[in-house]
């Protein structure tokens, strides 16, 4: 059985990194909690988790960096790959959708900017049933609505835009 050598993955050699410097924030942010008192503190599971994915991620790292990288059979740029396999259009916009709903959910509130937010996420994501995309994003915002603020009394944000108005 011939093993040939693992064909680095657009993107890959980036992401591997991307965990590396998160695993060391993560382990930054753990010793914070308490320090390295005692092994029962209250970051000391924390600090294990965060310090398990370090060494891991670096890991990954020297893998990845051992690998071949892929044959180009295409006339795409690096850069084109990456974007195509790891940032494809629906992923950057499903993101800036929610940017725009946390923006939006402080100003107009929960139930308007969680109904726009669910409408426009079910376009992207390829329904292209209109009326239905109202329907089913009206349907769980009831439901969502009657679960939190009637059965678990949590009071959800009506936004400032409305501060007067329904008074």
């Amino acid at each position: 059985m011939s093993s040939s050598p693992r064909q680095r993955l657009a993107g890959e050699m980036v992401f591997a990194v991307a965990m590396v410097l998160m695993s060391t924030f993560l382990l930054w942010t753990a010793v914070g909690i308490s320090g390295f008192k005692s092994s029962t503190s209250a970051g000391s599971f924390p600090m294990a988790a965060a310090f398990t994915m370090l060494v891991c991620s670096l890991i990954v790292v020297m893998q990845t960096a051992r690998a071949t990288h892929a044959v180009q059979q295409d006339a795409e740029t690096p850069m084109q790959r990456f974007l195509r396999h790891i940032l494809p259009p629906e992923v950057i916009a499903t993101t800036v959708a929610i940017v725009v709903y946390m923006l939006l959910l402080e100003q107009v509130g929960f139930l308007i900017s969680s109904y726009l937010f669910l409408v426009v996420t079910m376009w992207i994501l390829g329904s292209r049933k209109f009326w239905l995309n109202l329907g089913v994003a009206a349907g769980m915002l009831v439901a969502i609505y009657v679960v939190f603020q009637t059965a678990f009394s949590v009071v959800l944000p009506a936004g400032n835009l409305w501060q007067g108005v329904f008074k």
